[in-house]
């Protein structure tokens, strides 16, 4: 039986192990630097910067789905959803529809006029996932980024 909620402070150790799980699975295993005590403090601290959602069965956390608001200046308040992770011995039972749907709830519920997220363009499966819902595949924007790397060289 699987059970949604919120995530707590104490579930950050397990939520930390998944993001290295799905670091592995993009590989990208040694771009992992966040720490737990970061995560306290950007999850749970005066600075608090995201939420997330926990999947559990038997107690053992599962899945998750970590999301943060950001603002539009076309439409306002949004919401983006970073990752929804299932451990990999778990795929494939609805675990990720279920927290995709939890977080598609709070969009709902707050009022965004955009909920945005992204996957990789050989993520088959994600891609194909994605596809059961009304999703609108942006192929006009390029990602950008400065890693921390670019920022210390400016």
């Amino acid at each position: 039986m699987i059970h949604l909620r919120k995530g707590e402070k104490g579930d950050l150790p397990s939520a930390l192990a998944l993001v290295k799980e799905l670091a592995i699975f993009e590989k990208a295993s040694d771009e992992v630097e966040v720490s737990i005590e970061e995560m306290e403090n950007w999850g749970f601290g005066k600075d608090k910067l995201f939420d997330f959602f926990v999947a559990s069965n038997d107690n053992k956390i599962v899945g998750i789905a970590l999301y943060y608001y950001k603002y539009s200046t076309w439409k306002g308040k949004c919401l983006f959803l970073e990752d929804i992770i299932v451990t990999e011995n778990q795929r494939g039972k609805g675990i990720g529809k279920m927290l995709f749907d939890e977080v598609i709830k709070v969009a709902k519920l707050d009022k965004v006029r955009r909920m945005e997220w992204q996957v990789l363009d050989w993520n088959e499966i994600g891609i194909k996932f994605y596809k059961k819902y009304p999703t609108f595949f942006d192929h006009e924007w390029v990602n950008c980024k400065f890693t921390d790397k670019e920022l210390k060289e400016l």
